[in-house]
């Protein structure tokens, strides 16, 4: 597996399955913010994914939002409203940011998971750091104008890589 290959392709984040990652010994969920969780044209999460972090905080994951946006209020706001910790302006693909969120959460990269849409940033962070990975398809189309770049090569990466409906 190269380091810009995700253990897992999905759909969205309300399709990962929180059981099976329990199973498999998950204790931590690390999760990117914008086009993740909320979709870069939004201010809030979808309800759906806001009922999804609900049901994984009551089966016990502790949670931690990675972002690289440098709006910290944004990020601080969207984990006051999904009542996650954040860690801003993360600078993925270096995995710093993940690993002080692991520590934050008191787990090891064997029981931590990093979900996020980018395979650039968020996926290769993840690989760094030791963790499980899993792709999102982002939410939206709106990104920023160098996000678009990345995602030209994205596509091209991903072509042979199935995604889980």
């Amino acid at each position: 597996m190269g380091i810009a290959t995700p253990g897992r392709y999905v759909a969205s984040v309300e399709r990962i399955d929180l059981d099976a990652l329990w199973r498999a010994g998950k204790r931590a969920i690390l999760l990117d913010r914008d086009n993740t969780l909320v979709p870069r044209d939004a201010r809030c999460a979808p309800e759906s994914v806001a009922a999804w972090l609900d049901r994984a905080r009551e089966m016990g994951f502790e949670l931690c939002i990675v972002s690289n946006n440098w709006h910290r209020n944004e990020v601080a706001r969207s984990a006051r409203e999904l009542s996650v910790d954040a860690i801003a302006f993360a600078c993925k693909p270096l995995p710093f940011a993940l690993s002080s969120g692991m520590r934050r959460l008191g787990v090891d990269p064997k029981r931590a998971v990093m979900i996020g849409d980018q395979l650039y940033t968020d996926v290769i962070a993840g690989n760094l750091a030791g963790v499980d990975t899993i792709l999102v398809r982002p939410q939206a189309t709106v990104d920023l104008w160098y996000t678009h770049i990345f995602r030209i090569f994205e596509r091209r990466a991903l072509r042979h890589v199935p995604c889980e409906e």
